[in-house]
């Protein structure tokens, strides 16, 4: 079952959230979504990206939308982080800045829980992409950090199925 904001829908398997740049970002999520369905289809997947073509952008109903499905996810499959490198720039926001905080938040967490399933992923030309991946390395030796979408799904797939 695919989950997409603002729906909330009763969840009884593994949830996958798929957490990653939107904005500026080329639309990722719809190749993940295709990689993992055609692989696991009894996999539930929340995205973040929504269709607002015929809907008002509710900034609240988004970010607690967001939160709600990551905690889920992170209780009963696992959180994927796809660092998609700019596609367009948006001078009035840095590129990311959601993700960049949430892949934070969820590392803290993760260092105290190790039951949380991470997996990670950093296309080349992601800003910040030597930094992130030298600072996840130190503090999660662990989690591998993949350089394709492809890889990361296969490895969620393989971990969490």
């Amino acid at each position: 079952m695919l989950v997409v904001v603002p729906d909330f829908k009763e969840i009884h398997n593994q949830l996958v959230f798929l957490a990653g740049p939107i904005q500026g970002a080329e639309d990722w999520q719809k190749t993940a979504i295709e990689i993992i369905q055609k692989k696991s289809p009894s996999l539930n997947i929340a995205t973040p990206r929504g269709d607002y073509s015929n809907k008002k952008f509710d900034y609240d109903i988004q970010v607690d939308w967001e939160s709600y499905h990551l905690s889920l996810a992170s209780e009963s499959g696992g959180i994927l982080f796809w660092l998609a490198k700019e596609k367009e720039h948006f001078c009035h926001r840095a590129y990311a800045q959601t993700t960049r905080f949430e892949l934070a938040e969820w590392i803290t967490k993760y260092t105290f829980n190790k039951g949380i399933k991470l997996f990670i992923g950093i296309e080349s030309g992601f800003s910040g992409e030597r930094y992130l991946k030298k600072r996840i390395e130190q503090d999660c030796p662990e989690i591998t950090i993949h350089s394709s979408l492809e890889d990361v799904c296969e490895e969620l797939i393989q971990k969490t199925v």
